[in-house]
């Protein structure tokens, strides 16, 4: 029989774990290590999830904020996924929703995180501009409808427009870091960043309150 690879266990382990903790992917555990590491979903606040299918970040969101706070599930496909009554799920396209429509779920969010991904191709390079594009689109949205302090994580290809996305992000953003958690793929270019503390616009932030820990690419 032949061996599995140790990257295949350690893909099978979080499958697995995601079953027997019944959440639908094991996507949910990239979020939990950013969660313990910065503490962006306490009790009470407001999140939107975009491209949230099959669910995992909405209903980890969703146990994490409580019954006094709420979680905007979007995706262009249907999650799939029974939702707590703190949790609403909409199927749009992120590229035609608008911060409007948005902020009429009750106002202005805490947090927004995006796990989007394109649908990859095996052309690393397209595959990464497209992703520069779902990241853009995200922090364009982010801008009207985040709260002074809130917070952003959203799923990165790394490539060569990678640092000016991360600029982008420093420009609004006290702190920002760039995590791969344990439950990602090693062989992966994903990278999630972390933004801390939105400030619109802020020219006065101080040199070297940016904080970048990057992986090399595979």
């Amino acid at each position: 029989m032949k061996k599995k690879s140790g990257g295949n266990q350690h893909q099978d382990y979080y499958a697995r774990l995601a079953k027997k903790e019944k959440y639908p992917a094991r996507s949910i555990y990239k979020l939990e290590a950013i969660d313990k590491q910065f503490r962006i979903l306490p009790k009470g606040v407001r999140v939107v999830d975009f491209g949230c299918n099959p669910g995992s970040w909405t209903l980890y969101s969703a146990q994490r904020v409580g019954e006094s706070g709420f979680v905007l599930g979007i995706d262009i496909n249907d999650a799939g996924t029974a939702f707590p009554g703190n949790a609403k799920f909409i199927r749009r396209d992120i590229f035609e929703i608008g911060p409007e429509e948005l902020l009429s779920h009750g106002g202005k969010f805490d947090v927004v995180l995006s796990d989007m991904a394109p649908s990859t191709t095996g052309d690393r390079t397209g595959d990464h501009f497209r992703s520069m594009k779902l990241c853009h689109r995200v922090l364009d949205l982010a801008e009207s409808v985040l709260t002074n302090g809130g917070y952003m994580v959203i799923k990165a290809f790394q490539g060569p427009d990678y640092p000016d996305l991360l600029q982008a992000v420093r420009s609004v953003f006290g702190k920002v870091k760039c995590q791969k958690p344990p439950a990602s793929k090693s062989n992966s270019v994903e990278m999630f960043i972390v933004g801390i503390d939105y400030r619109p616009h802020d020219e006065n932030r101080e040199p070297g309150n940016e904080s970048i820990r990057s992986t090399p690419l595979n």
